[in-house]
């Protein structure tokens, strides 16, 4: 990597440098690079070419574990940096992280963490039996282990609200014990990936697991060690998996306040399929288990389907007629993808851009929220410049390589996966034969009669905290304050008896909509102050708004409340909530650029009549 261009811009104190310390960063994997790349933006800095973050707006980030600790802290700092999130940071002593979680009094909680990352230390997961021992007793001492992390989590969470990353265990990457090492329970080998398997399938919704073990393994096991950094300064592996295992707790970082992407856009030709349909014919289209290209196709089909039962969203661009681009979908018998799975299908002479752009009002998207892949490097560049929110991946000329650059670009990696993923796209379909019913319907309220509505009116549930935590970090224009929350936090509103939250799930005689909207509420004194209030862009005009400023009241007056107080925070995607509150009926009562605060006088507010049948549960 040449870095002599970006010093030149930090001595010239050009303000270019920021953006290409970020692409630089981005693509270094060499220790040294990305080390020094963390030193030039201190220098820049220092010199005020990068802006310094905003008061109270860091992430606090505490770090602790067996092995030495710099210099990992410098490069998760610099990741987290060089994508708007500012770190301040607390460092553990060295192999010191059960007492300092287990001690009130230690400096860690006087920290008062966001984030704790553990990496705990490999020689705490030793099997100190005999290889012979019985299969039980060894699973009894792994167990302890897998006890004894997640008792730390539990700790950490319940004392500081914190979300917890740890790492799994390190496999020993040296031929001890030959071929008997799967034979026994007690080798190394095979203990730690008992207890990695069971840490994983038993971490609660605020643990994280940063998967050490894929790591090393993609690197290779002895290119993930480093015995003399070990014993000269106690590194916990070689110096290019700790670059790996600082870019993997950085993401699992940014992650936590971040949503994925959520449509793919897929080019037609040399992407879904080799050749051109409208010049090879459906015949000539290299598709299928009969040719190595055609087998590569269709694997990348089928892992496009597989992003689609996680809950993304599929769409088609294509320089191309529709009928011809539709054919394969519809009669070609190796094609894995069908129409059913495309919610938008785009083929006609128009710019990619342009077709991109019309695509996301459809689907009630910002277009930071679109992926579009293409083989053509000319179609990419015209995304890039007429539609620059959109996400862009060009695929190299081989197609065996497709699953590999759209897997490697993580950029549908989900924290979690509800029932409610897989359904999206059935969701929007349903929308489509909504909309046809109201241009047959001469007015609103039959309109609305004839959809059958029925909502849900729910407490916030364990059960749908991943669910809950999912909508509050990827919703943005119909949210009026547009706070994120982990699910750690989620949960600390349901034990906090000034809160008050509930949830909405919506569903017509077209199909389920699941989980539409979120209200968070805190008491203060007579007044219950909206926190959050946010709902799906796909279920306005229908009554929805209505009956949760209805349930929003009911639970104030519950709670003894005169006053219900709404406040509006600007962002660049929620202008549509603007004048929200004053269409129903609150009052402006203080305006500045930051903010708009609404009031209602619930001794003057009557129930909004709608046309949805109101099903309450766990309610008092």
């Amino acid at each position: 990597m040449d870095t002599g261009p970006l010093k030149k811009l930090l001595l010239s104190g050009d303000p270019a440098f920021g953006p290409q310390l970020r692409v630089l960063t981005q693509s270094a994997r060499d220790f040294a690079e990305l080390f020094l790349l963390s030193s030039l933006r201190k220098k820049a800095l220092a010199r005020k070419l990068l802006p310094p973050p905003p008061p109270g707006q860091k992430l606090r980030l505490a770090i602790v574990g067996g092995y030495s600790l710099y210099p990992l802290h410098e490069l998760i700092v610099h990741l987290c940096a060089v994508e708007n999130l500012p770190v301040e940071l607390w460092l553990g002593d060295y192999d010191n992280y059960p007492s300092e979680i287990m001690d009130d009094a230690s400096g860690l909680y006087a920290f008062a963490p966001h984030v704790v990352f553990i990496l705990p230390a490999e020689r705490r997961c030793i099997y100190p039996g005999r290889l012979t021992d019985p299969r039980d007793l060894v699973q009894a001492e792994a167990q302890r282990v897998v006890d004894s992390l997640l008792e730390l989590a539990r700790r950490l969470n319940e004392k500081t609200r914190a979300e917890v990353i740890t790492t799994n265990f390190l496999l020993p990457a040296r031929h001890d014990l030959g071929a008997f090492r799967s034979r026994t329970l007690g080798s190394d080998w095979s203990f730690r990936k008992w207890v990695n398997l069971e840490l994983g399938l038993n971490a609660p919704s605020y643990l994280h697991v940063c998967d050490w073990e894929f790591l090393a393994n993609r690197l290779g096991g002895l290119a993930a060690r480093d015995e003399r950094s070990w014993f000269e300064s106690k590194q916990p592996c070689s110096s290019a998996l700790l670059v790996e295992l600082a870019r993997e707790v950085s993401l699992l970082i940014l992650s936590l306040k971040r949503a994925p992407k959520k449509v793919l856009v897929l080019d037609l030709d040399n992407t879904l399929w080799g050749g051109v349909v409208a010049d090879d014919g459906l015949d000539g289209i290299e598709l299928g288990d009969t040719s190595p290209r055609g087998e590569a196709f269709k694997a990348f089909q089928k892992y496009i389907v597989s992003l689609k039962q996680r809950g993304v969203l599929l769409a088609v661009c294509s320089k191309n007629d529709f009928a011809k681009a539709a054919e394969p979908f519809e009669k070609h018998p190796d094609m894995v993808l069908k129409m059913d799975d495309i919610v938008s299908f785009k083929a006609n002479w128009e710019p990619k851009s342009e077709n991109i752009r019309a695509m996301a009002p459809k689907l009630n998207l910002g277009l930071d929220s679109f992926v579009f892949v293409d083989d053509n490097p000319a179609e990419i560049e015209i995304v890039r410049q007429f539609a620059p929110e959109v996400t862009t991946i060009l695929l190299g000329p081989d197609p065996s390589d497709y699953v590999g650059q759209l897997a490697d670009s993580r950029l549908f990696e989900p924290r979690s996966i509800t029932g409610e993923d897989a359904e999206r796209t059935a969701q929007y379909r349903s929308d489509a034969q909504r909309q046809a019913l109201a241009a047959s319907v001469t007015d609103m309220a039959s309109y609305l009669e004839s959809l059958e509505i029925e909502a849900v009116l729910s407490e916030f549930a364990p059960v749908d905290v991943p669910r809950l935590t999912q909508l509050i970090n990827k919703s943005n224009q119909f949210n009026l304050t547009t706070r994120r929350r982990s699910e750690a936090e989620v949960l600390a509103v349901m034990g906090d008896p000034d809160f008050v939250g509930f949830s909405v799930r919506l569903k017509d005689r077209f199909g389920d909509h699941g989980l539409i909207s979120i209200v968070i509420g805190e008491k203060a004194g007579d007044t219950m102050k909206i926190d959050t209030w946010l709902m799906s862009c796909r279920v306005l005009k229908r009554g929805v708004e209505e009956e949760v400023l209805n349930e929003s009241v009911r639970l104030a007056q519950l709670k003894n409340c005169r006053f219900l107080l709404g406040t509006y925070l600007p962002t660049p995607k929620n202008e549509m909530v603007r004048d929200f509150y004053g269409r129903m009926g609150f009052t402006l009562t203080a305006e500045s650029e930051l903010k708009r605060e609404f009031e209602l006088r619930l001794e003057n507010f009557s129930p909004r009549a709608t046309k949805i049948k109101i099903v309450r549960h766990a309610y008092a």
